[in-house]
């Protein structure tokens, strides 16, 4: 029997301890959970943690033979000594397994937009299989040090499911694979959930001298001197890296494109010196939504600004837990505030400048003080005189606004 309810906990704490307890304290910590749990102790440690079951049972074994007089050795190997992770002594076994899992069309291995959806077992297979033998053990623990996150069916669908679906993501990753190879630049832009500003519980714990958590509000009521933090967020898909601009006001699509001239003025003109246009990948709603019409204008105004042609592809209707931003940038700025209070505006954009990865992510971040008023209408005499040039396959989705002469 698997204790199936216990694994939530046991993850829970083997992530808080683990970065304290060394080689022989981590299995028998594995152990001694697993003893407690009785029957099937093994199986859900092990599904847990990602230690190998041999590993906790020794754990046993040596629980087991304990004496009183035990004492811990100050260090368990001499130093470089011990097996060498599979990463090293394969340095493509990352790549492949890159491949496997990096489709946004769940099938193709060349997209450079993409989700978990293959089990670790069938993974392991087709690894091993292209010559790099590895367990599915191995294949877990490597997906979660790379950042992905094993994902069941959930309400995630803002609408039916479009009968062009699938072919808007080939599209979007073929235009996206293809500025790559030319070294042009492709950008993932949202909006991260609203924050308030103040002493209000954040969810997460951190850590504190025991009995000794940090006082918050009671009650999350919005402080009508601090307000809200709107982050606007810029993720350069080829460079793993980040730029956000936290409004005070409101979320409109002139503020979109405003952080995008930021994100561009800041990092981005330095990183592609020859850019002929920007990819800008975006959701369907929000301020960058398909049919806001001020999203077109504020992009023809940046256009005109920067002197280059903006192309915008759009994920389709129900598919915007997609957006790479969401997984390769907003993800890492939620875990690194986790269980803090967002007690000021400056906090939160240095919460968010201080986000790093293993995978080398860099975050810049400023506030952005600006008044972005709401109810701008713009006419069709206003859209028409745009020069958007939409593409033969779903204009609505995907367009080029070009700089007007």
């Amino acid at each position: 029997m698997m204790h199936t309810t216990s694994i939530p906990a046991l993850r829970t704490k083997f992530e808080a301890l683990q970065p304290v307890m060394d080689e022989r304290v981590r299995r028998q910590w594995a152990a001694a959970e697993a003893l407690a749990l009785g029957y099937g102790g093994i199986s859900a440690v092990a599904t847990a943690t990602g230690l190998a079951r041999n590993t906790i049972a020794a754990g046993i074994a040596e629980l087991r033979q304990r004496t009183d007089d035990y004492e811990p050795t100050p260090s368990l190997r001499r130093p470089g000594a011990g097996r060498k992770p599979l990463t090293a002594l394969d340095p493509e076994l990352l790549h492949a397994l890159d491949r496997l899992v990096d489709p946004a069309t769940r099938g193709d291995p060349d997209s450079p937009l993409r989700w978990t959806c293959k089990s670790t077992r069938k993974l392991a297979d087709e690894l091993t299989r292209q010559g790099h033998p590895v367990s599915d053990r191995t294949v877990a623990h490597l997906l979660r040090q790379t950042g992905y996150s094993l994902q069941a069916n959930r309400k995630t669908r803002e609408g039916g499911r479009h009968p062009d679906r699938n072919a808007q993501f080939e599209h979007l990753n073929d235009q996206a694979r293809r500025r790559q190879q030319r070294g042009q630049p492709v950008i993932s832009v949202d909006t991260k959930k609203k924050e308030l500003v103040g002493d209000f519980r954040n969810g997460g714990r951190e850590w504190h001298p025991a009995g000794q958590p940090e006082e918050v509000r009671v009650h999350d009521f919005q402080d009508k001197d601090l307000g809200k933090a709107i982050p606007y967020g810029v993720y350069d898909v080829t460079n793993n890296q980040g730029w956000v601009s936290v409004g005070v006001t409101h979320d409109t699509a002139y503020f979109a494109a405003a952080t995008i001239r930021r994100w561009w003025q800041r990092m981005g003109a330095a990183r592609f010196p020859r850019a002929k246009g920007i990819l800008i990948t975006a959701d369907g709603g929000g301020s960058n939504g398909v049919r806001t019409r001020l999203w077109k204008v504020a992009l023809q105004g940046l256009a005109d600004g920067l002197g280059l042609a903006l192309s915008v592809c759009h994920f389709p209707p129900g598919t915007s837990k997609w957006n790479k931003i969401e997984h390769r940038l907003f993800c890492h700025i939620t875990q690194n505030w986790r269980g803090r209070p967002l007690v000021s505006r400056e906090a939160i954009v240095s919460l968010i400048g201080k986000t790093t990865t293993e995978a080398g992510l860099r975050v810049e971040a400023e506030l952005d003080t600006n008044d972005y008023p709401t109810g701008i209408t713009v006419t069709d005499e206003e859209l028409a005189a745009l020069n958007l040039k939409r593409a033969a396959f779903h204009g609505e989705w995907n367009y080029t606004i070009s700089p007007r002469k």
